[in-house]
């Protein structure tokens, strides 16, 4: 699987090493001197993870973390610290810190670390590309199916829906196959569930 592994570290010995660790258990790694640097590079479209110094020298590991946040980018991070402490690692955690690991980190730790991340950034990617298609396939509803969709997932039989939008019971039922069609659902209950996918976004 194509993927990609940021390292983020000013100390050019400790990115060089994490960077050769990675490569050597198979992983594609590239690093950055700077937070300025990673953050204006050009992200691929892949699934990927951070490996994020905590003490870089203009901009803390947090507001690294908090700026990819801010730009929409879900990229688990992986803090590294030579001086952590725990109300520091608590802080990385809550945010939504993958793992926060402390300097020297020891090569199998790190590895494992990584690997949990990409799994995760694959998992992130895959749930909010079909968000994405559910959302395209549910715009591709007119106005009126949609008032459909709205009153069949409400528990309505169609003679209610009808009553309810003045229009032939008829009409309401080519309205409600279209919106199966549409939505590519069999069943009322899959239609709820499906409705309740777009709801709750997963890049929220």
């Amino acid at each position: 699987m194509e993927h990609i592994v940021y390292v983020v570290d000013d100390d050019r010995a400790v990115r060089q090493s994490v960077i050769g660790l990675l490569e050597s258990a198979g992983l594609n790694a590239l690093g950055f001197s700077s937070a300025e640097t990673f953050l204006q590079h050009a992200f691929a479209d892949i699934p990927s993870c951070v490996i994020l110094d905590m003490q870089l020298p203009a901009i803390s590991g947090f507001e690294v973390a908090d700026a990819l946040k801010a730009n929409g980018r879900d990229i688990p991070v992986i803090f590294l610290t030579g001086h952590g402490t725990i109300p520091m690692s608590v802080r990385a955690i809550k945010g939504g810190a993958c793992e926060f690991l402390t300097k020297p980190v020891a090569a199998d730790a790190l590895i494992e670390a990584t690997e949990t991340a990409l799994a995760l950034a694959a998992e992130n990617g895959a749930r909010l590309r079909e968000y994405y298609a559910l959302k395209q396939r549910y715009q591709s509803l007119t106005p009126r199916e949609q008032e459909v969709l709205q009153l069949a997932i409400s528990g309505l039989l169609n003679k209610q829906i009808a009553a309810e939008l003045g229009v032939s019971e008829i009409t309401v039922k080519v309205h409600r196959r279209r919106v199966m069609e549409k939505m590519q659902v069999r069943s009322v209950a899959e239609l709820v569930r499906a409705v309740e996918r777009l709801i709750h976004s997963p890049d929220r």
